[in-house]
């Protein structure tokens, strides 16, 4: 007995088509993997701890100026003795020059001394939170105590370089422009007091 084959049957078996071969798994996507990287890694660590480095040697930076400023306008003044009417302590205004002069020097001498202190030992003396917080509120009432008793001696002392200029005058001129000096340090490091305590974490 013979079979019979069907020959429509035999074509659409051959012309069935192929199972389609199996994909290769999607390639990871190394452009986003980088990016995250750099955002959230070790590159990111690192340039903050570069920008803090950079912030806390601009802030001893600045400080040290207002200190050395500081103590010129306190000890200009101070020297500013020459008998009769050119004697400093005669008026209030300069009075109040000398103590700010006096009171920033303090100030900022004992802010150097521990910013270099922790910059050495790499040990914060109190918490981070606090520091912010005190040299922020610091620098900005040293700055306007500056301000105030550089801006009150200016009338007093070109009233008087009017009449007679001399080595009195030129003095109080001196320790006047080393008080706007030391305000104007003691201002650039008040920003950047501001940007480090609203970079601070309350958690």
């Amino acid at each position: 007995m013979t079979t019979s084959h069907d020959p429509a049957t035999t074509e659409h078996a051959d012309s069935s088509p192929a199972a389609p071969p199996p994909t290769a798994p999607p390639a990871p996507d190394v452009e986003n993997q980088t990016a995250a990287s750099s955002t959230f890694g070790a590159p990111a660590i690192l340039r903050r701890w570069k920008r803090e480095d950079l912030l806390k040697r601009g802030s001893i930076g600045l400080r040290g100026l207002a200190l050395v400023c500081s103590l010129l306008s306190f000890v200009i003044m101070a020297c500013n003795k020459y008998g009769d009417w050119k004697n400093f302590d005669r008026y209030e205004e300069f009075r109040y020059v000398l103590g700010i002069a006096i009171l920033s020097t303090l100030y900022t001498g004992c802010q150097v001394l521990r910013q270099i202190q922790e910059l050495y030992t790499g040990k914060d003396t109190f918490s981070r939170l606090n520091m912010a917080v005190f040299d922020f509120i610091g620098d900005q009432i040293v700055a306007y105590l500056l301000i105030s008793s550089a801006s009150a001696a200016v009338p007093m002392t070109n009233s008087m370089r009017e009449g007679a200029d001399n080595i009195f005058t030129d003095s109080l001129a001196a320790s006047i422009s080393m008080s706007f000096l030391a305000f104007f340090s003691l201002g650039l490091s008040s920003l950047i007091s501001g940007y480090k305590l609203s970079t601070q974490s309350y958690i």
